[in-house]
């Protein structure tokens, strides 16, 4: 795994999409970050969503063999040889990969040194490229039919019971 995140310290400011689209498009916008942070409200949980970089690699069943992973465990997408047709998308379990105006967005880890690490204040995004590489097999069963912004919420809502779980404890 690549990117790491600790929902028990996010608190959902979005500082890691602001920065992700400054940094890749000179722009400010949510639909072009390779990040988004779901906010929870009814559990009480804010977590950010981007590729883990899974054991599985779903997204690598490109029907244009557009998608790679790059030297450092990174998805690379080719922009001249990806047809938009969003199998990758589809693929994803937790809705990472998106398409928005003609382009699949997913996190490139910046060349090495993540800005959405570099601006978390409260640690919860860490950068952990010796960490073993995730499953996300039990995800890909229950988020099948959903868009990406379902399997998102998915994703934090299943990884944010767990939290829930770890704070009644130590209350």
């Amino acid at each position: 795994m690549m990117i790491q995140v600790d929902l028990s310290k996010c608190t959902g400011c979005r500082m890691c999409e602001t920065t992700c689209t400054m940094y890749h498009t000179g722009r400010i916008n949510r639909n072009m970050s390779r990040i988004k942070v779901v906010n929870l409200y009814k559990i009480g949980i804010d977590g950010p969503v981007s590729c883990v970089q899974c054991k599985e690699k779903y997204c690598l069943d490109c029907p244009s063999n557009a998608i790679t992973v790059g030297d450092q465990g990174q998805i690379v997408i080719s922009p001249t040889l990806c047809t938009l047709c969003g199998k990758c998308e589809r693929n994803c379990p937790i809705g990472a990969i998106e398409l928005f105006n003609e382009l699949a967005y997913v996190c490139d880890l910046c060349g090495g040194s993540p800005k959405c690490v570099e601006v978390c204040t409260e640690g919860a995004i860490m950068h952990s490229p010796q960490s073993p590489n995730l499953s996300l097999a039990d995800f890909k069963e229950d988020t099948g039919r959903m868009n990406p912004s379902e399997k998102r919420m998915y994703y934090i809502e299943k990884l944010g019971s767990e939290v829930r779980k770890e704070w009644r404890r130590k209350v």
